[in-house]
C-alpha cells in the first residue's frame, strides 16, 4: 500500500526514525508501516555532528537508496530546505524519488538550516517557500510521492504566523502539513482543529525538545495522521554505545556487557545471514 493510500485511513501512522539499512530493517521487523529517514540522524551518525545543515543532498539520497534496497516500506525523507532555491528543491525531489522515497519533507528555514528544536532559527519569505512547494510538485514523477510542507515559524514569528504560513503552503500544493515545535498541548490541539479537517497533519516528538511528548493515541484523537520520532534511535544507541565503550575500556573484555548486546550468531539471525547464504548457494546451482 502506498503512503498516500494509507493516509486515507483514520488511524495514525507512527514513523520511527532510521538512518541506515540496519535500523530500517529492525524497524520493519518490529511491525512499523512507514519509516522516517531523519536528516538529523544521518548527521549524528555519519558525520558525528549536530543537525545544522551539514549533510549534503547526495549523502541523503545515497542513504535513501540503501534503505530502499533493504525494505519495501514507504519512507518519509527529510529534504531540509530543498538544499537551496526552488530549482535545487526540484533536483532534490528527482534525486530522492529515484532513490525510493515516498514523501519529502521540506521546510521554510534559511539555508543552511538547523534542528527545529534549536534556538535562533531564521526563515525565508512565505512566498518563496510556497514557490518551492509548487516547484517540487512540478518535478515529481508520481502523484503518489507526497510533499510534506514544514514551517518553523512558531519559534521565529509566533503561532499565528505559523498558521498563516501553513495555509499558504497548503494552497501551493502541499499534501501534508507539519507545523514544527508547538510549545504546548494547547497549540498542538489548535493546529489540529484548524487543519485536520482539510489535510493530513504530521507531529514531531523530540525527547527534550520544545513540544511536550504526546503519545500516538492522544495525537490520533486530536486529528493527527502521522507522528515521527526522528532521533530517538540515535539517542538510544548513543547512550548504549557510551556504556559499551566505557565497559570495554574498564574491563578489557565484552563479557560484563554480554547481556546487553547480540552475540555473533544473534546479530546474524537478525540480519538474515543464513537466508542470504542459502540464496547464494541456490543461484550457484545449475538448476532450471
Amino acid at each position: 500500500m502506498s503512503l498516500k493510500s494509507r493516509l486515507q485511513q483514520s488511524n495514525i501512522l507512527v514513523a520511527p526514525g532510521v538512518y541506515d539499512g540496519l535500523t530500517a530493517s529492525l524497524a520493519a521487523a518490529a511491525g512499523f508501516e512507514t519509516l522516517y529517514l531523519s536528516g538529523a540522524a544521518v548527521s549524528y551518525t555519519r558525520l558525528g555532528r549536530p543537525d545544522i545543515g551539514l549533510t549534503a543532498v547526495t549523502e541523503m539520497a545515497d542513504t535513501m537508496a540503501l534503505i530502499a534496497d533493504r525494505t519495501e516500506l514507504p519512507v518519509i525523507i527529510d529534504a531540509d530546505t530543498g538544499f537551496g532555491n526552488a530549482l535545487n528543491a526540484q533536483r532534490t525531489m528527482r534525486l530522492y524519488e529515484r532513490a525510493g522515497a515516498s514523501a519529502l519533507q521540506v521546510e521554510d528555514q534559511t539555508y543552511p538550516k538547523r534542528c527545529g528544536h534549536l534556538a535562533d532559527k531564521s526563515l525565508i519569505p512565505a512566498d518563496e517557500m510556497a514557490g518551492k512547494v509548487r516547484a517540487m510538485a512540478d518535478a515529481r514523477s508520481s502523484e503518489d510521492t507526497l510533499i510534506i510542507a514544514r514551517t518553523d515559524a512558531i519559534a521565529v514569528e509566533g503561532f499565528q504566523a505559523a498558521i498563516d504560513r501553513a495555509d499558504a503552503y497548503l494552497e501551493a500544493g502541499a499534501d501534508v502539513l507539519f507545523i514544527e515545535a508547538p510549545q504546548s498541548r494547547e497549540q498542538l490541539t489548535e493546529i489540529a482543529q484548524i487543519f485536520a479537517p482539510r489535510v493530513p497533519l504530521l507531529a514531531n516528538m523530540v525527547e527534550g525538545g520544545a513540544t511536550p511528548i504526546t503519545g500516538a493515541d492522544d495525537l490520533e484523537e486530536q486529528g493527527y495522521s502521522i507522528v515521527i520520532f526522528p532521533g530517538g534511535i540515535v539517542r538510544a544507541i548513543g547512550r548504549t554505545a557510551v556504556e559499551y565503550y566505557e565497559s570495554l575500556r574498564q574491563n578489557g573484555s565484552n563479557r560484563p556487557f554480554a547481556d546487553k548486546m547480540f552475540d555473533f550468531n544473534g546479530l546474524n539471525d537478525v540480519i538474515g545471514t543464513a537466508d542470504m547464504l542459502a540464496k547464494g548457494v541456490a543461484y550457484d546451482r545449475n538448476d532450471s
